[in-house]
């Protein structure tokens, strides 16, 4: 019998839509600037350069409906609307062809973001953990199983207090979704309970205390939380 200086933490999981079943998650994967237009908007040349990866900690999920706290040690906190993609079947160097075989649903997620400490870090060529991977920094919401959605298209869009602050389309990703999975298994072995977070639209904007969230990925879900 396996015995611990201290009790395990608990598995963060997603819950499933019309099931009582979760979805255990492993790790948290953020694709960056992969629309156009963000990148545009954050100072980057939009074309189809490899794309490039940050992490979040399994533990930073957010439950759709749940609040989540704001954070500290920021005056900056930004929204990034995003598709989730859950995998299911895990593998390495899969082919862009098969990637979608590996995915077990999807869900509407929020990448969100300690922007100052970000921008600080990119000034002085640090690393980005502390601006994106923090406690509470991935609200997340039903997760939808694979069978029938088209993650080639559909629109995404956030409303902040019901104004609309993102809004595009799938069709946008610089990388597509198999792209990116393809991608991703050449640098690490993707493995079940694996998240995707496929970037942001244009439109990130910072949020205070008593913002309401919603944002929809169309033919996936729903997201909203309120900043506590």
């Amino acid at each position: 019998m396996v015995s611990y200086v201290f009790p395990p933490p608990p598995v963060a999981a997603l819950p499933i839509k019309g099931s009582d079943a979760l979805f255990p998650v492993r790790r948290i994967f953020c694709v960056g600037r992969n629309y156009a237009e963000h990148a545009i908007e954050m100072g980057s040349d939009p074309t189809r350069e490899p794309p490039f990866y940050f992490t979040k900690p399994a533990d930073s999920v957010v439950i759709n409906g749940a609040d989540m706290p704001y954070p500290s040690v920021t005056k900056s906190l930004h929204h990034e609307m995003e598709l989730v993609v859950a995998i299911g079947r895990g593998g390495r160097n899969i082919a862009t062809a098969d990637a979608l075989s590996h995915v077990w649903g999807y869900c509407a997620g929020l990448d969100m973001t300690r922007r100052d400490i970000q921008n600080e870090a990119k000034k002085t060529g640090r690393p980005w953990d502390m601006g994106k991977g923090f406690d509470k920094s991935a609200p997340m919401g039903l997760l939808v199983p694979a069978a029938g959605v088209n993650p080639a298209k559909g629109k995404i869009e956030l409303k902040v207090n019901g104004k609309v602050t993102q809004t595009s389309d799938l069709s946008k990703l610089i990388w597509s979704v198999p792209e990116v999975i393809a991608n991703l298994s050449e640098l690490v072995e993707l493995a079940p309970g694996d998240l995707i977070m496929t970037g942001t639209p244009e439109g990130v904007a910072a949020v205070v205390r008593g913002d309401v969230l919603e944002g929809i990925v169309e033919g996936v879900g729903e997201i909203h939380t309120k900043i506590t």
